[in-house]
């Protein structure tokens, strides 16, 4: 997961916001898709581990700053955003700052960073399958990796995406793949690789088959990918039960959290 997110995650927080909602909810989404059920039970751990500088001065850094444009500590570090050197990013933030405030260049290491960015999540879904779940939001890498034990067998997929900074440039970089497998190990039998088909278009040719199923007629949804209101909610009421569970220490039962 790239820095620049984090930062900008780290200030939805106070408002019950957080990555387990704002980033792991797509994650959540494609697991109610893959088992077709609901999350039933969340429980989740979780802390601030390698972010702000309590952190960071463990580490022994001394060069603080608030905001990183215009900053001389900040020149050099990989981790700082300088609007000034992106005209759409310039635009877009920082010569927007007066109408409500907002700073993207903020110092994830700087004072009152307090969102996690080392996650455990164990969940029971309705069918009885177990998902344990992992989220580390500062590896040098973006994507996941996911592996499935079933009856017959295991799947292994890993997806590994291109560093991306959301600056009004090509959409087809957002969500662009580095790298994408799937193995099959059956049981009592030879591995394989699977051949994945990826169409055409910005994550990884999904955003085309969206805008055709809302402003035209909807594709051919043999695997029934399309998801209702009702999908949308229990893919974020994992990160929602995820977030109470980190703060109580206790087991959430996703039932008692709405009702439909």
């Amino acid at each position: 997961m790239g820095q620049t997110n984090f930062r900008r995650w780290h200030r939805d927080k106070r408002n019950g916001g957080g990555l387990l909602v704002h980033k792991s909810t797509h994650h959540f989404d494609l697991v109610n898709f893959w088992l077709g059920t609901r999350p039933e039970t969340v429980f989740a751990m979780g802390g601030l581990m390698f972010y702000g500088r309590e952190n960071a001065e463990k580490r022994g850094v001394t060069n603080f700053y608030q905001r990183a444009t215009g900053n001389e500590n900040a020149k050099g570090d990989p981790f700082a955003l300088h609007l000034d050197k992106n005209k759409n990013l310039k635009g877009l933030y920082l010569d927007a700052e007066h109408e409500d405030g907002y700073q993207r260049d903020q110092s994830v290491f700087g004072d009152g960073i307090s969102i996690e960015d080392t996650m455990g999540v164990m969940v029971r879904y309705k069918n009885k399958a177990i998902l344990t779940y992992s989220l580390n939001a500062y590896m040098p890498w973006e994507g996941f990796s996911v592996q499935i034990n079933g009856s017959k067998g295991r799947i292994e997929m890993k997806v590994v995406e291109k560093s991306y900074v959301n600056s009004g440039g090509l959409k087809e970089d957002e969500g662009a793949l580095k790298e994408k497998t799937i193995r099959v190990f059956p049981m009592f039998a030879a591995p394989y690789k699977v051949e994945i088909e990826e169409g055409v278009g910005g994550h990884g040719g999904g955003d085309p088959v969206l805008l055709k199923d809302i402003f035209d007629k909807p594709s051919d949804d043999r695997f029934e990918r399309a998801a209702s209101h009702v999908d949308g909610a229990m893919s974020i009421l994992t990160g929602i039960a995820g977030n109470i569970s980190l703060r109580t220490g206790q087991p959430v039962a996703v039932d008692k959290l709405v009702t439909f």
